[in-house]
């Protein structure tokens, strides 16, 4: 099976490291992956989070925009409960108005953080409810109509798309007729139910004809499957730590290795490796492809946090040798490689 693969980009910050040296990863994360072929850069918004340099999203990913020349440069996502719509499509109006049809606007309706931040970030407690996120979503929309006085939002729409970890986002992006993303990273076992929603929902819309969905899917890929043992075993003590509510840089290798695991701690790191697609080339492919044979998706966004910045992108190698990805000099939308017309195709419309 043939998809188009992008990356998923928290820019980590690892232990004994800084902030600015993995937002400078990130630019040459994504320059490194636009040389491989890969389709898309997806920036996503967390905040107060130790281990996650991406905070200011929409800044950083006119940076990446930047730094590149045929990505296409999106949020994966902008949490929407965080922020005035208005403000939103000023930022992505100017980014699609800079990079036209290179920019996505990816949104989540959960805050990314603890409520004191979020409050922080609203300054209203009136505004933390994410049960107006479709009301939000259709605000937000509204400012890039031709006939908005919100400029630079006015006339520069980036495709939009909803993302998601459980069946709420999967209903709404159907109803709404809008492409689809789902963390399977993060909560893998919601996967196809949540595909399975938006496929049987889906209205035809004038972005999209018919379904168009993503995966997020964790990958760390070595030259065997000792190594990406190895590489992924951070991670999963890095999330074991955000789950226990004490967050911290990406951890180093000894760190893990030492770190006094309970039984307890150990089936919840088990559970969150199992989850993800780990291993040598050979393993790499073929769970990569039962994935992607279970799920039918449209397209594959790859996330990888190891420790070395060279063994991340020493997984991105592999992965592109993998499924033969080849650079072009000219934007290609992998929608419109999977037998959607450009008409229809989520990163062409508006582009």
């Amino acid at each position: 099976m043939s998809v188009p693969f992008s990356v998923l980009d928290l820019a980590p910050v690892v232990s004994g490291s800084t902030s600015a040296q993995a937002l400078r990863n990130t630019l040459d994360l994504a320059r490194h992956t636009e040389r491989l072929g890969f389709h898309r850069y997806w920036l996503a918004e967390h905040h107060a989070m130790p281990g996650i340099a991406s905070s200011a999203t929409a800044v950083l990913i006119g940076q990446v925009a930047a730094a590149t020349t045929r990505l296409r440069v999106g949020s994966g996502g902008i949490m929407l409960p965080n922020h005035a719509p208005m403000v939103v499509a000023e930022q992505f109006g100017t980014l699609e108005a800079l990079y036209p049809g290179r920019i996505d606007l990816g949104l989540g309706r959960a805050p990314g953080t603890d409520q004191a931040t979020a409050r922080a970030l609203r300054r209203s407690p009136d505004a933390l409810s994410v049960d107006d996120f479709p009301e939000q979503v259709v605000e937000l929309r509204e400012y890039f109509g031709a006939e908005s006085k919100v400029t630079p939002a006015a006339g520069n729409e980036p495709p939009v798309w909803l993302l998601g970890s459980s069946g709420y986002s999967a209903q709404l992006a159907a109803y709404l007729g809008l492409p689809f993303a789902f963390a399977h990273h993060f909560s893998s076992e919601n996967t196809l139910p949540a595909l399975s929603l938006y496929r049987e929902s889906f209205r035809p819309s004038a972005v999209l004809e018919r379904p168009y969905s993503m995966i997020a899917v964790s990958v760390t890929a070595a030259d065997t499957d000792e190594r990406a043992r190895e590489l992924a075993a951070p991670q999963a003590l890095s999330f074991l730590r955000l789950r226990q509510g004490t967050p911290g840089p990406l951890p180093s290798p000894e760190e893990t290795a030492s770190h006094p695991y309970t039984p307890l701690e150990r089936e919840i790191i088990q559970s969150r490796l199992d989850g993800q697609v780990m291993g040598g080339p050979e393993t790499v492919r073929r769970q990569m492809d039962a994935l992607l044979e279970r799920t039918a998706v449209d397209e594959v966004m790859v996330t990888t946090s190891v420790y070395e910045h060279a063994d991340r992108l020493r997984s991105y190698d592999l992965l592109a040798g993998l499924y033969g990805l080849e650079n072009t000099d000219a934007p290609q939308d992998g929608a419109s490689r999977n037998g959607v017309s450009q008409a229809e195709s989520p990163s062409l419309t508006h582009g």
